[in-house]
């Protein structure tokens, strides 16, 4: 029963990494820029829910949504004015604009009234519950990530899949200059991308504040998000998801097993092994690219 306790707590955090390591695969595969900032945006959306939620009092559902809005808003805003002067420059360029993003991200946080270097508490309607399965104790904060999660994944299985907006952003990360003479608007799709990722991240903002609080530095969990994505294959949407859930449960189990200390760099051992037995990671598209 402990193992199980573990298990879910693992996968509970996993599907918060799997989150963020989604945003970094989205972007990359249209784009071929790695957003070091996907955390930090993660870190605004905590704090632009808190402010709906808990300074101004909207409904929880309504904060959310809102939060969202404005989160794919600033993602699109970010490749608009950000990363498109710079198409074309090295990737280093690139590279070191969303590392800047992230800086500034959190030191506008730190400024802005309400917020600033103090921890914030955003209550989430399911918080601070348990439901008990014999001797199994189970957070609701727990369940809600990972049904939550699981409901995200299949609506933008369907988004990708079913509609024409999702195929356009499949075929313009497959190939973009055969996307842009099929007539696919290919700049404004990596802007819509950029706005996706944005908003995913907000999303699972809301689903691990209620847990870690709302903070100025909570974007770093993005450390431990990349690796989910090397793990899972970079260029993988579905290895993303894999990728945060190993993570997750590795930490977990690492945490309660292993000596103290281990939890922080087990993700990191775990990339290690990842990259020396398959450097492309578990789920890498070794097939060539459609045109």
């Amino acid at each position: 029963m402990e193992f199980l306790q573990l298990a879910i707590g693992g996968v509970a955090m996993g599907c918060i990494y799997a989150l963020i390591a989604l945003g970094f695969v989205l972007i990359y595969k249209a784009t071929e820029v790695v957003n070091f900032a996907q955390g930090d945006v993660m870190m605004l959306g905590a704090f632009v829910a808190f402010t709906f939620a808990s300074l101004w009092q909207f409904p929880f559902a309504a904060a959310v949504a809102l939060a969202l809005i404005v989160l794919v808003a600033v993602g699109a805003l970010f490749d608009r004015f950000l990363l498109r002067p710079i198409i074309g420059q090295p990737t280093f360029s690139a590279v070191m604009v969303t590392i800047g993003i992230g800086f500034v991200a959190r030191g506008i946080a730190t400024m802005v009234p309400g917020w600033g270097t103090d921890t914030h508490a955003l209550k989430a309607p399911w918080s601070d519950g348990t439901i008990k399965l014999g001797s199994l104790v189970i957070s609701t904060d727990d369940l809600a990530i990972i049904v939550l999660t699981a409901a995200l994944c299949l609506v933008l299985w369907l988004f990708f899949s079913r509609t024409r907006i999702g195929i356009a952003m499949q075929a313009s990360s497959q190939n973009q200059l055969a996307a842009y003479y099929m007539g696919i608007p290919v700049r404004r799709i990596n802007t819509l991308i950029w706005g996706l990722s944005a908003g995913i991240a907000a999303f699972a903002a809301v689903l691990l504040a209620p847990v870690t609080f709302v903070h100025s530095n909570m974007g770093f969990v993005g450390l431990k998000a990349f690796p989910a994505a090397v793990v899972g294959g970079f260029g993988s949407i579905p290895g993303a998801i894999v990728g945060g859930l190993i993570i997750g449960l590795v930490e977990a189990f690492a945490g309660f097993y292993l000596p103290e200390g281990f939890k922080n760099v087990a993700a990191y051992i775990v990339v290690l092994i990842v990259l020396v037995v398959r450097p492309s990671g578990i789920f890498a598209e070794m097939r060539r690219k459609k045109v």
